[in-house]
């Protein structure tokens, strides 16, 4: 069975090494592959784009202690994927409920921008966890993770344009749903606002019901 997740990938040079010095410069961070969270088995897998600097790279799961996780897990709370509304450690006492949270970079890129490259030396895990999970829905967060998810699941990408709100038959009674990402600078732009991102989710809990 192809490999979900690889604690020790150095299979991306550039990645690597920039991981390398994090932990030079920051020898308390986790500085490493950041896994997966939440349930291996789950009807909605979340699809981020990589480990934020000082959120995931420092804690070791996705989303967590950064601006980005604000948002996400605010909203998975309020729609009963979560059973607390915040994330601020490893040891916070938050779970996922039928929910399942992933990247699509495993490894902290510089300036938070993975190469194409990058992208598609780790997609293979990506693959391999959406086999696993199999959820009947993905929710790709931004344009990277939705290309991401299409490729993963051999699906063309012209057939599939991105859009905050769109969704699309990927086969296996799989839907894909795409939403702009919950980022610092989005949420504070008000590109994507909590209604906005409130009224994708209601979506996403009506088709699970």
């Amino acid at each position: 069975m192809p490999t979900v997740f690889d604690s020790a990938c150095r299979r991306c040079p550039r990645l690597a090494s920039h991981l390398d010095a994090v932990r030079v410069s920051h020898p308390d961070y986790h500085a490493a592959p950041v896994p997966p969270f939440g349930p291996e088995r789950a009807r909605l897998l979340i699809v981020g784009l990589a480990p934020g600097m000082h959120g995931a790279n420092a804690t070791g799961r996705p989303f967590t202690g950064d601006h980005a996780g604000i948002l996400l897990y605010r909203t998975l709370h309020a729609f009963g994927f979560a059973n607390r509304p915040e994330a601020t450690g490893r040891d916070d006492g938050l779970a996922l409920e039928d929910c399942r949270v992933t990247n699509a970079v495993k490894c902290l890129p510089p300036q938070n921008r993975p190469t194409p490259a990058e992208v598609r030396a780790c997609n293979g895990f990506l693959g391999a966890e959406i086999d696993a999970v199999d959820p009947r829905i993905i929710l790709a967060l931004g344009r990277i993770a939705h290309d991401a998810v299409l490729r993963a699941l051999d699906r063309p990408l012209r057939a599939h344009p991105f859009a905050h709100g769109a969704e699309h038959d990927v086969g296996s009674g799989r839907t894909l749903f795409d939403s702009y990402h919950c980022s610092r600078y989005n949420t504070q732009t008000r590109r994507l606002t909590p209604a906005m991102f409130e009224e994708l989710f209601g979506e996403i809990r009506a088709r699970l019901s």
